[in-house]
C-alpha cells in the first residue's frame, strides 16, 4: 500500500512529495526506514477538482515497547464534539474488544453518539484506517476522522484448542446431569493444550520472516548487506531520538511499570555483534535474524484528519495534504513482500507524477533485507517485464547509493 502526502507551506508553489510506503510487515513498527530522495524538478498541487482537500492536522503515538487516544486530544485540544468519526486498525483482535476504535473512543471520553469502527488489514490495518476516513472527508461524509492503529503484542488472546471449546459450548448446551457427565467423560488432558496465535499467512502458513528470507534469496541480497542497512537504520533512529526528533511520541504509563517516554526498541549494535546471530527463521542457511528485523511491540497512533477548510476555520496549520493511495496485492507466498514495487508506479500515474517529483520516501517494513529486495526489483528491467507487465523498469530509485 501507498500513500502520496504533500507538505503544507506555500501553497501552490511548494514542490516535496513524499511516497509513504507500508506492506504488511511483522510487527505494528518498524526501524527499517528508507529515504533515498531525487532532486524535485517540478512543482505540483494535485489538488483534484470538485473533491475536498483533505489534511493531516497533527498525529501521536504510543512508545514503541517491546513489552509491557487521549494524547491526541491533548496535543491538538480538538474539541470532542467535532469529532464525526473514529476508525482504527489493529491486527490481532482481542474478542471483548473486537471494535477496539469504539472502547477507545468511548475511552477517551468521547460522546456515545461518535460513530466509530476496526479495520483488519494485517499490519496496513492503521492506514487502511486513515484512508477509509479519507474517502470520508473527500466524499462530504464528514469533516473531522480519527484514525489510527493499535496493537498489544505482548497479551495476545490465546484459545482452548478445537476440542476443548466444542465440550464446552456442548456442556452449556447439555440439558440434564447425565448428559453432562457422558460429555465429561470425553475429555481428555490433551484437550487442554493451547492454539497459539501465529503471526502467519493462513494460506500459506508462513510467517513474513520466512518469505523474507526467501525474497532476500531470490534478489541475492546478502545478510551483510541486511546487517549493514539494519546498523544504518537503527543508527540513525537514536540520533533521530538523541536530538529530540520524535515529536509524535506522547508518554504512556505501562500499567504496574513505570511511565515510558521513548521507544525502547532502538539498539545500534556492531556489524561483529550482529554477526554472531543465528537464522531466526530459515535454519541454518537463512540470512534473516533478529538484528536485521523489527521486533514485535506494544504501541498505539492516532491522526487527526480534517477536510482543508474545516482545519483553517478552527484555526490549526496543517502538517500535509493528502493527495493519494494506492492498494496492491499479489502472489502471498512469493511476492507477499513486494508491494512498493508494485504499487510505486500505479500511484505515481494516477496522480501524474514521475520519480522526478518524489523528494523523501518513506518504508514502513519488517526486515532489511525485505526493503533491499525491493530496491533490487525496482531497478530491474526484467522483472518490471516479467513480473509487471512493463517494457522497462522506468520507476527506479537511485538505490545503489543510499546514505550511509
Amino acid at each position: 500500500m501507498t500513500i502520496l502526502t504533500y507538505p503544507f507551506k506555500n501553497l501552490p508553489t511548494a514542490s516535496k512529495w513524499a511516497l509513504r510506503f507500508s506492506i504488511r510487515p511483522l510487527s505494528c513498527s518498524s526501524q527499517l526506514r528508507a529515504a533515498p530522495a531525487v532532486q524535485t524538478k517540478t512543482k505540483k498541487t494535485l489538488a483534484k477538482p470538485n473533491i475536498r482537500n483533505v489534511v493531516v492536522v497533527d498525529g501521536v503515538r504510543t512508545p514503541f515497547l517491546l513489552s509491557g487516544t487521549s494524547g491526541l486530544l491533548h496535543r491538538t485540544s480538538v474539541p470532542k464534539e467535532v469529532v464525526d468519526y473514529i476508525i482504527f486498525g489493529t491486527v490481532i483482535q482481542e474478542v471483548k474488544t473486537s471494535n477496539v476504535a469504539r472502547e477507545a473512543a468511548l475511552g477517551a471520553g468521547f460522546s456515545d453518539k461518535t460513530p466509530a469502527h476496526t479495520v483488519t488489514m494485517a499490519c496496513i490495518s492503521a492506514n487502511q484506517a486513515m484512508t477509509t476516513g479519507v474517502g470520508l472527508i473527500a466524499s462530504g461524509q464528514c469533516d473531522v476522522i480519527v484514525a489510527g492503529g493499535v496493537e498489544l503484542m505482548s497479551d495476545v488472546p490465546i484459545r482452548h484448542s478445537r476440542k476443548m471449546r466444542k465440550l464446552m459450548l456442548d456442556l452449556n448446551k447439555a440439558k440434564s446431569m447425565g448428559q453432562r457427565l457422558s460429555l465429561i467423560s470425553k475429555f481428555r488432558f490433551n484437550f487442554l493444550a493451547p492454539e497459539l496465535p501465529a503471526v502467519s499467512e493462513f494460506s500459506t502458513s508462513e510467517t513474513m520472516g520466512h518469505s523474507a528470507d526467501r525474497l532476500a534469496a531470490a534478489f541475492a541480497v546478502s545478510r551483510l548487506e541486511q546487517d549493514e542497512y539494519a546498523l544504518r537504520s537503527h543508527s540513525l533512529a537514536k540520533k533521530a531520538q538523541d536530538e529530540g526528533l520524535l515529536s509524535d511520541v506522547v508518554p504512556f504509563k505501562v500499567p504496574g511499570k513505570d511511565t515510558v517516554t521513548k521507544d525502547n526498541g532502538i539498539r545500534p549494535s556492531s556489524l561483529e555483534q550482529m554477526a554472531k546471530l543465528k537464522p531466526a527463521f530459515i535454519k541454518p542457511y537463512g540470512t534473516v535474524t533478529a538484528a536485521n528485523s523489527s521486533f514485535l511491540t506494544d504501541g498505539a497512533s492516532a491522526m487527526l484528519i480534517m477536510a482543508e477548510e474545516k482545519a483553517l476555520a478552527m484555526g490549526y496549520k496543517p502538517k500535509a495534504y493528502l493527495r493519494d493511495f494506492m492498494y496492491v496485492s499479489q502472489d502471498p507466498k512469493d511476492q507477499l513482500l513486494l508491494g512498493p514495487t508494485y504499487a510505486t508506479p500505479k500511484v505515481l500515474e494516477k496522480a501524474g507524477l514521475t520519480m522526478n517529483d518524489i523528494d523523501a520516501f518513506e518504508f514502513h517494513e519488517a526486515f532489511s533485507g525485505q526493503i533491499l529486495a525491493n530496491f533490487k526489483a525496482m531497478d530491474s528491467d526484467w522483472f518490471a517485464e516479467n513480473y509487471m507487465g512493463r517494457k522497462t523498469k522506468g520507476h527506479a530509485m537511485i538505490v545503489e547509493a543510499y546514505p550511509k
